[in-house]
This record gives C-alpha cells, structure tokens and sequence, in this order.
C-alpha cells in the first residue's frame, strides 16, 4: 500500500523516537559531556546554562563623554541646552577601577568603562563645552541630563541566576558569545546520532578508486551519494562513524551489516550506541539486483523491514524497520531521489526526536513561469528562490527538471518547492510552499 508524504515522515519519525526512548538517558546524552566553545556551535546543550554573574557585571557607560551626578527629584525628562558647570575630575579608562565623584565634579569616562560611585549619568563629549575631554581640574560645561541616561546598569542585559539558554537548544554564534561573556570555556551537549552510511551498485566507483586511474571505465559511474549524503548528514549534526560502497552482492551486505551492528551488544542484548543508525542509498526498488532488498530479505529475524511506495516524486522509493533492532533507512539511489528522502523523512525526525538540526525555514513564494505536477504524488522540484524587495514578493523559479539523476541543477537551487499531490497544474503567480536550503 502506497503511503502519503505526512504518514512516511510520522512512520520515520515514530521509528527512530521509540528506538532512541529505549536507551538509557546517559547513552544519548553522554552524561552532558562538555565540549569547548569552538566546538559547540550547531550541538544541543544538555543541560541550562545558569548566568554565573551579571551583566554587564558592573554598571558602564555607554558613551564616551562625562559621568556626573545627578540629584535625586530631578525630574527625569530633563534635556536642556542650559549648561552647568564641573570640575573635571581624573578620566577612567575601561578597566579601571574608579575612585568615588566628588559633587560638582565631572569625570571623563571612556565607554564600556566602569561608573564611579556617586555618578548615575553620562553626557556625550559631543555635548560638553567645549566638546573635548578636559585635563583634570579645568571646567567644563554640561547640560542638564536625566538621571540613568547612558548608563548601562549592572545586569541589566542578564541577571546572575537566570537561565540565559534552555537545554535542548541548537546553539548558534549568539548564543557562544553569550556563553563567553559569562566566562564559560566549554558547554554540556547532547552527543551527535552516529550513522554507518551505505552506497550500493556494481556500476558504482567511488572517486579516487585504483580502477579509474586511467580514466572512468565503460558503463561506470563514479559515487556521488556518499560524498552528497555524508554532507547532508554532518550539516545535520550526525556523526558519520563510517561510510562506504557496496557492491550488488546481499551476502557481502549481510557479512559487513553483522559485523558492525549485529555482534555489537549491550549488556541487556540491546544495541550498544556505535551506530544509532543505519541509512543505505540505492537497492531497494522492484528490479533484479536490489542489493538491499535482497540482503535484509535474506536475514530472517534479523531484520525487521518494509519496502514500500511512497506518493513522492522523486524519492518514491523508500526502506525502513530495523537490523537487530537498530534503525535502518533504505534511499533510492539516484542522487536527487535520496537528497529529497533525506529533507522529506529524516531530517524533520532528527529535528523532532533529537532537537537538531533547526528545521528548514518554510517560506510562500509566487511561482516565475508554468509547472504542471503527476496526480496523487508530491512533487518536489529544485528551485532558485528570490527573497522580497521593495514592493516585490518573494519568487521562485524550477531549476533543471523533474528528473532524479540531475545534480547539476541540485547544485545551483537554493530552494526546494513543494507541489501537493492533488495539484496537477500551477500558472506563473501561484503561491508555493518553498523550503530554503
């Protein structure tokens, strides 16, 4: 029975959640283990990250100019031109550590540097008369100024105790200059799925094989999977612990599967975590020489598999169940077909289950020219989206064709546009749901 796009992504997604929900809490989360700064970004943190100080961690001024004093009752919406006159006390650089404002005394300060005791507001130089920094002793003139105004207060940006980034977030560059703002060196995270990655076919070579040195033989192609899907899968956020080619031979298959997974067992005879997962490209369909087809067919109780269409275009094609009870995800082998599988199936599960990577931004964009689509399949084409300018929408134009094996038109998209299955024909000026790449 042929399954919808929605019931394939729940179907992978429910796969994967009751695998991983059986092992225990340490094994996914490596007990938090820390890693630095510079090798968080893109990782889940395991645990909340609690603000060890405030901050900023002292009140600063936000300008360069002077700290004075300002008495209290003074009403705050205060901002004459009339000037009042100071005493120019010592200038305080940032970092230094100030001595207690005298009244009627005006300090220089730099900004960033920290207030001095008795001073609430900072007026810019470019206020002061004249507008420079005056040696200590001098005068200078300022006009009247709100209290607080260019002040930046002690936590006023984070309180010390507050929880600045949740656990379960994917961490970007913000949230590792916050991180280092409050002092930390390294952040608790979650640990990345790890993968054994699988490309099958005799005609396959992969790049740099000893029988392509004097040229690509006849009826070969040289593997464009792997490198296209241990890319996808990185960006992803899994740890590819191994990839490699397979030729058509299910015996093979089978060998290189127990050896990596099957004999691999924990102390309850549950999967130990080398691999969270297995992910295969290429014999699964309804030919001769279906490798993975035939291998998982072969293996008994081992594996529990269905190979099974689905209403997609390209990317009909799909494999899931287990191989002795560790995940496995069988793509079609034309390149498009498994890239469609991955951001269709896999991705959204591994967003939903493990809380990375971010889900691709889903945008509405007015389709450029004609598209017509096959009944009762969704149809996914490569598009080279168009942000919105002023008074124009966001648009979209197809790239390449409908065709599974182009991937010089995959390379130039940016986009991917989504035709639902009951949509047979769109006119230039349709709206589409278009994912970013």
């Amino acid at each position: 029975m042929r399954r919808t796009v929605a019931e394939h992504q729940q179907a992978v997604e429910r796969l994967l959640r009751q695998s991983w929900a059986a092992q225990p809490a340490s094994v996914m989360n490596d007990g938090g283990a820390s890693v630095a700064l510079r090798q968080a970004l893109g990782r889940v943190l395991a645990d909340d990250l609690v603000a060890p100080l405030d901050l900023p961690p002292f009140a600063n001024s936000q300008m360069d100019g002077y700290a004075i004093h300002i008495p209290s009752g003074q009403p705050e919406s205060i901002d004459s031109s009339e000037s009042t006159s100071y005493r120019v006390a010592e200038t305080i650089p940032a970092g230094a550590v100030p001595t207690e404002l005298l009244p009627g005394e005006a300090a220089p300060i730099m900004t960033g540097a920290m207030i001095p005791p008795g001073a609430n507001a900072v007026v810019p130089i470019e206020r002061a008369v004249p507008a420079r920094f005056a040696a200590a002793g001098e005068t200078v003139g300022l006009p009247g100024t709100p209290a607080g105004k260019f002040v930046r207060g002690q936590g006023s940006d984070v309180q010390r105790g507050s929880v600045v980034i949740a656990a379960g977030t994917v961490l970007n560059a913000a949230h590792l200059g916050l991180a280092a703002a409050l002092g930390c060196t390294e952040l608790a995270v979650r640990r990345r799925a790890r993968v054994l990655l699988l490309t099958t076919g005799d005609e396959v070579l992969a790049p740099g094989d000893p029988a392509a040195a004097d040229g690509l033989p006849a009826g070969m192609i040289f593997d464009a999977n792997e490198a296209l899907l241990n890319a996808c899968l990185q960006e992803a956020g899994v740890e590819v612990v191994h990839s490699e080619v397979i030729n058509d031979d299910p015996a093979a298959l089978l060998r290189l599967l127990e050896a990596s997974v099957g004999v691999v067992l924990g102390g309850l005879g549950k999967p130990s975590p080398g691999y969270d997962f297995v992910m295969s490209v290429g014999g699964i369909s309804a030919g001769a020489f279906e490798v993975v087809r035939q291998a998982l067919g072969a293996a008994g109780s081992a594996a529990e598999m269905e190979f099974l269409p689905v209403a997609l275009q390209p990317g009909g094609p799909q494999g899931l169940g287990t191989f002795r009870g560790v995940p496995f995800l069988g793509f079609p082998g034309n390149p498009v077909s498994a890239f469609v599988s991955f951001e269709l199936f896999l991705r959204p599960a591994l967003s939903a289950v493990l809380g990375a990577p971010v889900r691709r931004h889903q945008v509405i964009a007015i389709l450029e020219h004609a598209i017509s689509s096959p009944l009762g399949k969704h149809q996914i084409r490569r598009g080279i989206y168009s942000g919105p300018e002023f008074e124009s929408a966001a648009s979209v134009r197809e790239v390449g064709g409908e065709s599974s094996h182009l991937l010089g038109s995959l390379a130039q998209a940016n986009a991917l546009i989504n035709i639902p299955s009951g949509v047979t024909e769109l006119q230039a000026g349709a709206k589409v749901e278009v994912w970013l790449l």
